[in-house]
């Protein structure tokens, strides 16, 4: 049973790291917001990317970067849990 929740988590957490590199990727072409599956990618990401966002924006002293490296962020930080919990190098 143990093995099966180790194995799902894993899963869980390898989707949002493709989710987050498909919005990255996603940023890089004009496309419609309203597209379903920009919404759904959108819709997995922004509830670990805005924490994020907000943290640097505070660190930056009140000033947005130009580029926004909160993806890159959760996107490794979710690579060393995965690392952690399951052994070995995980990240992507």
């Amino acid at each position: 049973m143990a093995g099966i929740l180790y194995r799902a988590l894993d899963i869980v957490l390898l989707i949002i790291q493709y989710a987050i590199f498909i919005r990255a990727i996603i940023s890089w072409f004009p496309i419609s917001r309203d597209n379903p599956l920009v919404r759904l990618v959108y819709q997995i990401t922004e509830p670990l990317l805005a924490p994020v966002r907000n943290m640097l924006y505070r660190l930056m002293s009140g000033r947005y970067m130009m580029i926004d490296f909160s993806g890159v962020i959760v996107f490794f930080l979710i690579g060393i849990i995965r690392s952690i919990i399951f052994g070995g190098a995980v990240i992507f």
